[in-house]
């Protein structure tokens, strides 16, 4: 199986582009970061492509990828987090995070339908901050509410691949030890790529996990948005 994933350097996207390799596919390995995306190919000769390039710039994303065809699965996984203060709202860190949240996704989009093969699959990042509003997270949790929407319209306009929305809980990486705020149910790399790849040979259209924590999650978005409110800030009261 030949398989393409973005952010291939750190966190998910690393461990899923590890275990993808040990069980004997290839796999195109792509992100900023040239070194990281060396130490794969080193390990891997064979099978793991280095593609070296920022999924925010269009000309770079089609330039890459454009020698790439008869993909098997696609995991758009690039992506950044930074946390806006509300009240001194900053117009500049939005606009960078939905330019690698969102329009980078769009980027690798042009590049990369056409190179999917029938009956193949496509997997868009989300995360399951947009099942609710989250504080301090107007810029990343936008970003991936509009990645969800963006995923299950092209569940209905690519009916010849497989498209899955993946929305992961708290997962151990880079990005995440950053946060200053407690982090339930948190996971390793590990977990999240068993389940992502589990999902994804079943053909699941949503993905999520850990079930416990998402399904409390989508439970609380059923309620009433006052209520909503009320919960999200006594539990964000730290």
């Amino acid at each position: 199986m030949k398989v393409l994933i973005t952010g291939a350097t750190s966190g998910i996207g690393k461990q899923l582009a590890l275990d993808y390799l040990k069980d004997g596919h290839e796999v195109f390995c792509c992100g900023r970061n040239n070194s990281s995306l060396q130490q794969l190919v080193e390990k891997f000769p064979e099978s793991a492509f280095l593609h070296c390039f920022d999924v925010a710039e269009l000309s770079e994303c089609v330039g890459s990828l454009a020698n790439i065809s008869q993909l098997d699965q696609v995991i758009l996984n690039a992506g950044t987090c930074e946390y806006i203060n509300a009240k001194e709202f900053d117009a500049e860190l939005f606009a960078r995070v939905m330019k690698t949240n969102l329009i980078g996704v769009a980027n690798c989009l042009q590049a990369l339908i056409p190179k999917i093969k029938n009956e193949g699959s496509l997997a868009l990042m989300g995360s399951s901050s947009s099942y609710l509003p989250l504080p301090r997270a107007e810029a990343y949790g936008a970003s991936k509410a509009a990645i969800e929407y963006l995923a299950r319209t092209l569940q209905i306009s690519l009916s010849h691949i497989n498209v899955s929305y993946i929305a992961p809980g708290f997962v151990e990486t880079s990005l995440t030890e950053q946060n200053d705020f407690p982090m339930p149910m948190r996971v390793d790399v590990k977990f999240a790529s068993k389940s992502i790849r589990t999902a994804l040979n079943e053909n699941k259209q949503e993905i999520h996990f850990p079930r416990k924590f998402t399904l409390i999650l989508k439970a609380i978005a059923l309620l009433p948005k006052r209520i909503q409110q009320i919960l999200i800030t006594k539990a964000l009261a730290y």
